[in-house]
């Protein structure tokens, strides 16, 4: 009996010794946690920059402005309004151009007073998207008084769908206006359909998510396993400022890690000129990505990294399990 007691001993404390071995062979396996830029494949130290270009298919004028800063300028990555007129051009240039980089700038909104689109979904499932016109509403602030956050997912799943049926590879999303990200409602919205679709979202850095009350959000995005960059550079020029002078001025601030910064190009002429008094800022946005040499200095001396939101998605998607679509 005192044989057997003894060896049960010594077996407890072998199990304890090994269990204890196993413990700090996973500690060491671990290590601490990378940074987004390690994950993928940078350095921690390394300046990675992301170029959207939004509001692709408002108009012709910035399909062709995407399209060339994509094909011979600096731009990374665009995103698509699909609930806009000139939505076939440009998913027909993405279906045949699958090495480019295209999101979606989901669209809740239609703020230009004589160049209107509606909502995809039928009117009679997204009521309170649509103004007494049936066109979506110009702003932010009807679009919370009169729908409600099921009918903004409603809206953004059927633009989602006409996007991939359209042949078009996805990368990510973003909110147009921000209505899905200056509201938790519709935040959740936001993140719903990320983990839906299995994509990564466009996000401000915590440290001002955290000034607007959203300081959780990027923990629950982690939480799903959703990945956005660790900075988004917007608000504009100062007053005064001029937008070349501007965007200079940001690149050459950017911090290590990964930063998103987006814009709005046109091709000037008569066709956005009739749309948008911003049609020259957008311009210049467009020939500063596509032609400035002073742009490409700036970064190429800070040895900055480009990148797509493609390189987001694959990480995000080889380390998670495929979401349902």
């Amino acid at each position: 009996m005192k044989e057997t007691i003894a060896s049960l001993v010594v077996l407890a404390i072998h199990l304890l010794t090994l269990a204890n071995h196993v413990a700090d062979r996973h500690t060491e396996v671990a290590g601490p946690q990378q940074v987004l830029a390690e994950r993928l494949g940078f350095k921690a130290t390394d300046k990675v920059l992301i170029i959207n270009v939004d509001d692709v298919a408002g108009s012709h004028a910035a399909n062709v402005a995407a399209i060339d800063t994509l094909e011979n300028g600096l731009a990374t990555c665009a995103t698509i309004m699909v609930p806009c007129p000139w939505f076939p051009e440009i998913a027909a240039y993405a279906k045949a151009h699958p090495e480019r980089d295209f999101g979606l700038h989901l669209t809740h909104t239609s703020e230009w007073k004589t160049y209107k689109w509606g909502p995809v979904a039928s009117k009679s499932e997204v009521p309170g998207l649509v103004d007494p016109q049936g066109y979506l509403w110009p702003d932010i602030v009807n679009v919370y008084s009169h729908s409600t956050p099921e009918q903004a997912y409603i809206e953004a799943r059927a633009q989602i769908k006409k996007a991939l049926d359209a042949g078009i590879d996805v990368t990510h999303l973003d909110s147009h206006m921000g209505t899905l990200q200056y509201n938790d409602a519709y935040f959740q919205v936001y993140r719903r359909l990320a983990k839906e679709f299995n994509v990564p979202l466009r996000m401000a850095a915590q440290e001002v998510l955290a000034a607007a009350g959203g300081a959780q959000q990027r923990a629950q995005l982690e939480s799903d396993g959703i990945l956005c960059p660790d900075y988004l550079i917007y608000g504009g020029p100062n007053k005064g400022e001029a937008v070349g002078d501007y965007w200079k001025r940001m690149l050459n601030s950017l911090k290590p890690g990964v930063t998103e910064l987006f814009i709005h190009a046109s091709k000037a002429g008569e066709e956005i000129q009739h749309i948008t008094n911003s049609w020259k800022d957008r311009n210049t946005e467009y020939e500063l990505f596509t032609r400035d040499p002073e742009i490409r200095r700036i970064l190429e001396s800070q040895g900055v990294k480009r990148i797509g939101y493609r390189a987001l998605r694959d990480l995000q998607r080889k380390q998670s399990t495929p979401a349902a679509r």
